[in-house]
């Protein structure tokens, strides 16, 4: 998660030739880095597109071709015949040509061309997208064509015959991929009131496309379905894979600083960023945002497998910086943190890693741009950071959550399959839990504060400074990352019954923590919350453990303590 590529050495730079994933300067394309990954994931998932759009055409035209709604459809077809006018005819004759092969050539060219020569950056990874995911689309209904024979509606058609097969519409296909992915590209840079009702009335044109097409009476509704489901699928895929690492994001506008944001002078700024998932077009975008700030000249720092973050912040601080932005995962964030703690120098958090568990609970946008411009607007807050160690690990800090047991489990088969995790992002945990959860349970001895020792079996404890895991999932509800405690969850489900009452624990709103004169209860519940400034564990076998999601060395012994107000953040001011 916080890994940089080996043997790159860090330092105070600037840009190095040739490095990054962006273009920049003279217009230089650079491959980025998994660009080979890219393309055999993009090649692989486009054979599994056109494999399944095929299946369902066969089937279409096969064994279900006598079951309902396919019956029908010839009645949809003469109902949009009888309702045929002049200016209805007219209507669909101009929105049937907005999804024809030239207009959509035309457009894609056109679109790809302003996205290269008009920005000052130019984009070409979006440019690479829209390009792509068109290109895709129509390979994919040529094969569809050459292997589904599906005779258009018997009734008058009022476009000329066509070489190729009913099914799928290639009309509805292409404006799919074409207007949905301007669509993508307005919601990703567009600013402002205009940014939804834009991407809505491009996404709308597909549709627009498939009526005209059932009105022209050139295909059957499943026809028109499937156009729809293989340009949607065209645009997952290539968007997947270009994409999904959030960094084709919109430069904000500059704006003025929330009412009641501290007035900071920007002085020196230093970002920390981690080279494997920040490329040069998003240095660049970050450098913008800084600047629209007045963080003039900010220096970039890279991270390297060896020092993940925290040795590059304490040279940005005893260099003077006066603001320290740091850009990466959880654990680029906890070396940082581990270096600012308890100084009064501010983080900003630009989150560009899979897990981001502290961003997501501090109401960071995921965009990084969008991130660090909501920080800038913001005020300086003071979070609370935990403590840790035990055999095997020194004592070091954590921001979001450590644990020992499922959840360290979860996170070590997680994280051995880098592959599956550039994929898929977050769901690669939710798939490797589901793998974890016959894991063993234990026996732990467990003291809070002081207090007698708590004996309990557990299949996970997990300490959490903050509440909440990837997919909104709330796991301790009562965890306040400034509240000058840390939240500790038990989970010891037993059997089916058990696991169904911790999942509905764990999902019913509402849930408080129970009260610390309640610590020397028996326990025994699927699933218990408690609080604490101080706790100490003590398991009865070696168990996985980890920090903010990266796993650490097993071990028996862990002690837990809060720093209050340990690390200086610039957040999005609360909402009154």
């Amino acid at each position: 998660m916080s890994t940089a590529v080996p043997g790159r050495s860090a330092g105070l730079s600037g840009e190095r030739p040739g490095e990054g994933t962006g273009a920049a300067g003279g217009g230089r394309l650079v491959m980025p880095r998994g660009t080979g990954w890219s393309v055999r994931s993009i090649g692989a998932l486009t054979v599994c597109q056109a494999t399944l759009m095929v299946g369902l055409g066969l089937l279409i035209t096969g064994p279900a071709r006598h079951l309902w709604p396919l019956t029908a459809e010839d009645r949809v077809n003469e109902s949009f015949a009888h309702a045929r006018t002049a200016t209805l005819t007219t209507l669909s004759s101009i929105a049937s040509e907005a999804g024809n092969t030239p207009t959509v050539i035309a457009l894609t060219l056109a679109s790809c061309l302003g996205l290269i020569l008009i920005p000052r950056l130019p984009m070409w990874r979006q440019a690479t997208f829209l390009a792509l995911a068109v290109s895709l689309q129509s390979a994919v209904f040529l094969v569809i064509t050459f292997a589904v024979d599906r005779h258009r509606p018997e009734v008058h058609r009022l476009d000329g015959s066509l070489p190729t097969s009913s099914y799928t519409s290639g009309h509805t296909g292409a404006a799919t991929a074409l207007y949905g992915g301007l669509a993508v590209l307005a919601l990703s840079r567009l600013r402002g009131p205009w940014r939804t009702a834009v991407a809505c009335l491009l996404c709308a044109v597909p549709l627009l496309v498939g009526l005209a097409r059932l009105y022209r009476g050139m295909h059957h509704p499943t026809d028109v379905a499937g156009g729809l489901v293989n340009g949607s699928m065209s645009l997952l895929i290539v968007g997947r894979a270009l994409l999904a690492d959030g960094r084709v994001t919109a430069l904000p506008e500059p704006a003025p600083p929330a009412a009641g944001a501290a007035q900071r002078s920007p002085g020196s700024t230093a970002v920390i960023f981690n080279p494997t998932v920040t490329d040069r077009a998003g240095r660049e975008a970050l450098r913008r945002v800084l600047e629209h700030h007045g963080h003039r000249a900010p220096v970039f720092v890279e991270t390297t497998a060896d020092d993940p973050g925290g040795g590059q912040t304490a040279g940005a601080i005893r260099d003077g910086a006066t603001l320290v932005v740091v850009c990466g995962g959880d654990g680029t964030l906890r070396a940082a943190a581990e270096a600012l703690a308890g100084s009064d120098v501010p983080l900003a958090l630009v989150p560009c890693g899979t897990g981001n568990l502290l961003a997501r609970n501090l109401g960071l946008p995921l965009a990084a741009a969008d991130a660090l411009d909501a920080a800038l607007r913001g005020t300086a807050r003071r979070v609370d950071l935990g403590r840790i160690e035990g055999d095997g690990l020194a004592p070091t800090h954590f921001a979001a959550m450590a644990g020992a047991g499922l959840d360290a489990a979860t996170m070590r088969r997680a994280n051995a399959n880098d592959r599956a995790k550039s994929v898929l992002g977050w769901p690669t945990y939710v798939l490797a839990v589901l793998r974890e959860l016959r894991g063993p349970r234990t026996g732990v001895s467990i003291r809070l504060d002081g207090a007698p020792a708590l004996r309990r079996t557990a299949r996970m404890v997990l300490v959490g400074n903050v509440g909440s895991v990837q997919g909104g999932v709330t796991l301790l509800p009562a965890a306040r990352s400034d509240d000058g405690r840390l939240d500790l969850l038990i989970l010891d489900p037993r059997g089916i019954t058990g696991w169904l009452a911790a999942v509905r624990t764990l999902l019913r709103p509402g849930r408080t923590a129970p009260a610390p004169e309640r610590y020397g209860d028996e326990g025994g519940a699927p699933v218990e919350f408690l609080t604490f400034r101080r706790a100490e564990f003590t398991f009865d076998a070696p168990l996985p453990r980890e920090l903010d999601g990266d796993p650490v060395a097993c071990g028996r012994h862990l002690t837990v303590e809060v720093g209050p107000g340990a690390l200086t953040m610039l957040l999005p001011a609360r909402e009154k």
